[in-house]
């Protein structure tokens, strides 16, 4: 596929107005919407700045590849836009950017669409290609710049016994843009280096250019210029090279340099580096990361399963009861699907993929194990956060036990050592050490929670809103989240509904305050706001995050304010909410009351609202 079937004369905009990013990404969505290439413009706009949320794609020399893969696009499409006197885009050199390709990829998006958007991101790294597309005056002359440069990718073949060989994975998470940009740019610089290199890309459309087992052993080192979790059991001995995305693109020359010179920590294979390079940043790891990896595999199955079993309710609270007088078939499959198989997944899914991320594929099977011992004997959430640890760490020592075997039985390691030994030690200590004390405190917390007066329910109501809008969507707000996920598999369901109220409250008020008070935001900021009515009807804390940031003294107090009386108001009213996810569209499902808590969430926003706008000095 040409990047022209996807480029036409109705997506192209010569004459971008004014200098401000969003005003930019404002127009440009515009144009794909008035094309027919999207269907719902909030939608699209939203995951394009949650894409810039991950990082700037202005990746300078004047250019921006904004992107987004969404359902909100009809079919894949690409919009230029062009603007003479610059916009303040945040790219990576600090310079205003002129050049505007905003890339709209469907869900289903098929390799060749995703094929030629690669090529289209290898084309800007040309310095001839961007002066052509600047003196252009025309959509003719647009696509006819287009067309000329356009050429296929072949699948590439480096066999080198060259002691300067290099080989080098990109990435990026949507794998549209960046991970391509990184991989030409490296690959120009090498050329003018005069350095063999092989680049492997993991997009969208899968790896390409996969590398050889030959080439990595042949290479001197190996370049990570990746924004995503990439294979790296493979570069076992090698210097590896570990960046940003980014870095590959701006910085081909010394990532080429440094890995020529061997500059680089040597992969020990578990997991970690030898050494440690001044220059580069360490991955992120620790308790938190492998934390958050269990739980963002976990909540599919906890969203789905727990609304499944709330539409069951939606025919009568035993109607799943063959005994029961309102007995229905359809509501017993429906729990039966929820409840009996995608909840049962929940704490064995949470202590796999936590071990997955401590140690590798090799834990996955001793976490899987461990979270399902903990599920069947009754310690729950909490015992599957310690199966998953557990597992996860003596997978890591059993690597250090047997790092000394010959290289001709490297394989029988993953195969049959490391499920063996470390299924079974996982086990026998989840059997005999961990379970029963576990189950314990499960229980104890369970009837606690159950338990509590009024009083005490409201307090901790005012608890989890405070966390939920103190630092919305980081640590704080996450621990609260994991609480009260937990707490599903144990039964009790009335902080989990209190946490959701707590996090839809500060976009909603920040909405609302733009609404309402107009004198005291710009237009850009009213514009923002209108985009925050949907994410906090959609539970998307985050949506906050600007304004916060933008005037942290006077939004985050006001926000935990109205947070905190929505958590307490549920907690009053005894909402329970069996679905962690889904904002507005599964209030009908919550437990004693759906006008009850959707009143909790309008009180707590209507009181944020009010106390920004107060607090607030007029625009002038």
């Amino acid at each position: 596929m040409k990047i022209t079937e996807l480029l036409s004369q109705d997506t192209i905009l010569l004459n971008i107005e004014g200098n401000q990013k969003e005003k930019t990404i404002d127009q440009l969505v515009s144009v794909l919407f008035n094309a027919g290439k999207i269907n719902d413009q909030a939608e699209f706009k939203e995951a394009i700045l949650k894409r810039e949320g991950q990082s700037t794609t202005g990746i300078g020399d004047g250019i921006a590849i904004p992107h987004a893969k969404t359902k909100a696009v009809n079919e894949a499409a690409i919009v230029f836009g062009k603007s003479a006197t610059g916009v303040n885009y945040e790219s990576l050199d600090g310079k205003p950017a002129h050049l505007f390709f905003m890339i709209a990829a469907p869900e289903g998006a098929n390799n060749t669409h995703l094929e030629a958007l690669a090529r289209l991101s290898g084309m800007l790294m040309k310095a001839e290609v961007r002066y052509e597309l600047l003196k252009a005056t025309s959509a003719e002359e647009v696509i006819d710049t287009i067309n000329r440069f356009d050429k296929e990718d072949k699948q590439e073949t480096v066999i080198s016994n060259k002691k300067d060989l290099i080989v080098a994975v990109t990435g990026c998470p949507t794998g549209i843009a960046h991970t391509y940009m990184a991989a030409d740019s490296l690959k120009a610089k090498a050329a003018e280096l005069g350095v063999d290199i092989k680049v492997e890309t993991n997009g969208s459309g899968g790896a390409k250019n996969v590398l050889t087992k030959d080439e990595i052993e042949n290479a001197a080192a190996v370049i990570i210029a990746a924004d995503i979790n990439v294979e790296m059991e493979r570069f076992k001995g090698k210097h590896v090279i570990q960046v940003a995305v980014a870095e590959g693109i701006r910085r081909p020359e010394q990532l080429i340099n440094r890995a020529v010179k061997q500059d680089a920590p040597i992969y020990n294979g578990n997991g970690g580096q030898s050494e440690k390079s001044s220059e580069q940043k360490a991955p992120r790891s620790g308790f938190y990361k492998h934390l958050m990896n269990g739980v963002s595999n976990m909540l599919p199955f906890v969203v789905g399963g727990g609304i499944l079993i709330a539409i069951s309710f939606m025919f009568g609270y035993n109607s799943a009861n063959p005994d029961d007088p309102s007995y229905n078939p359809i509501a017993a499959v429906i729990k039966a699907i929820g409840g009996d198989n995608a909840f049962a997944l929940i704490v064995p899914v949470l202590a796999g993929f936590i071990a997955l991320s401590i140690a590798d594929r090799p834990g996955f099977a001793p976490g899987m194990v461990g979270g399902m011992m903990a599920a069947h004997g009754g310690a729950g959430f909490l015992g599957g956060l310690v199966a998953g640890f557990l597992a996860g760490y003596i997978v890591l020592l059993l690597k250090r036990v047997f790092a000394g075997l010959p290289r001709s039985l490297e394989g029988i390691k993953s195969i049959l050592i490391y499920p063996l030994l470390g299924i079974a030690i996982t086990g026998f200590l989840m059997h005999y050490v961990v379970n029963n004390p576990v189950a314990w405190i499960n229980k104890e917390i369970a009837d606690l929670l159950t338990s509590l007066g009024t009083g005490n329910a409201v307090l901790l109501g005012i608890v989890l809103g405070l966390m939920m809008s103190f630092d919305m969507g980081g640590p704080v707000n996450k621990a609260a989240y994991v609480f009260g996920t937990g707490l599903l598999a144990s039964g009790v369901y009335e902080p989990m509904a209190a946490i959701m109220a707590a996090g839809m409250v500060p976009p909603l008020a920040i909405a609302i305050a733009t609404t309402i008070f107009k004198n005291k935001f710009n237009d850009q900021d009213k514009d923002a706001g209108k985009a925050c009515y949907v994410m906090g009807l959609s539970f998307i804390t985050e949506g906050a995050i600007p304004f916060a940031a933008a005037d942290p003294l006077r939004v985050i107090p006001s926000v935990m304010a109205g947070s905190a009386i929505a958590g307490a108001l549920s907690m009053a009213f005894g909402i329970g909410l069996r679905a962690p996810h889904g904002g507005i569209f599964v209030v009908p499902l919550v437990e004693n009351g759906a006008l009850l808590y959707a009143m909790a969430i309008l009180i707590g926003s209507v009181v944020s609202a009010l106390l920004i706008g107060f607090l607030k000095k007029p625009v002038k």
